[in-house]
């Protein structure tokens, strides 16, 4: 169950690993999202699907350090990426956070200091915001108990969707989230059903909330990406 409203890639090509890691996130409270090869992850637009990546180095059809360089020059540059590798030298070690790394684990991992890690990365970008139950973005405010949504104290009419879809971008705020990560998050559908939905809830949403500028946050459209909460 995502009690905690938070998701965790794993890009991992061993079929055990991936299922013991997998438990324990979803044991502690996260989605899970895994990717069997670097094709995979590119091809569902991974980086955008999720709030932090745990990076294999050594994978079938790439390295975990072609994949984070590949992150860091992206327009989710800012995504928390942990390494999970047997590589155990210092150099690699070194390596993998001069990459960009947020953080190194050895593998086999040990179940109670990954998670710990996992959390540290995630509340070190902001993630305490991601599994508040309110979100105070002046002049909005969202309360994810009561699902309601208010601009100056004015409270929004939404239908459960709109809510769903406004809480996802609200608590993910300043980053890029895809179409498909929105389909898979807040629709429960696969990234191969169409995106018109999406476009189509995403334009009523910005209407209902005056999110063109109006009061100092705007929804862009990112150009072959998806859509952005952005404050101007």
């Amino acid at each position: 169950m995502n009690k905690l409203g938070l998701v965790v890639g794993l890009l991992e090509d061993d079929q055990d690993m991936a299922a013991l890691v997998g438990q324990w996130l979803e044991e502690a409270g996260y989605a899970t999202r895994l990717f069997r090869s670097v094709g995979e992850y590119r091809r569902r637009q991974g980086s955008e699907a999720v709030d932090l990546l745990l990076l294999d180095w050594m994978l079938p059809d790439g390295s975990g350090i072609e994949v984070i360089e590949g992150i860091r020059s992206s327009a989710n540059s800012r995504l928390p990426v942990v390494f999970l590798t047997a590589r155990d030298s210092e150099d690699d070690i070194v390596r993998g956070l001069a990459s960009g790394g947020d953080d190194y684990v050895v593998k086999p991992p040990k179940r109670r200091e990954l998670i710990a890690r996992v959390s540290v990365v995630l509340r070190r970008h902001g993630a305490d915001a991601e599994a508040a139950e309110t979100i105070d973005l002046a002049p909005y405010s969202l309360d994810a108990k009561r699902r309601r949504i208010s601009v100056d104290g004015r409270e929004v009419d939404l239908t459960q969707r709109e809510f769903d879809l406004a809480s996802f971008l609200f608590r993910r705020h300043g980053r890029i989230v895809s179409r498909d990560a929105l389909l898979e998050n807040v629709w429960n559908l696969s990234s191969a059903v169409s995106t018109r939905t999406v476009d189509t809830h995403v334009s009523r949403l910005r209407k209902k909330l005056e999110l063109s500028g109006e009061h100092g946050w705007r929804l862009a459209a990112i150009y072959q990406h998806g859509y952005r909460l952005e404050q101007i």
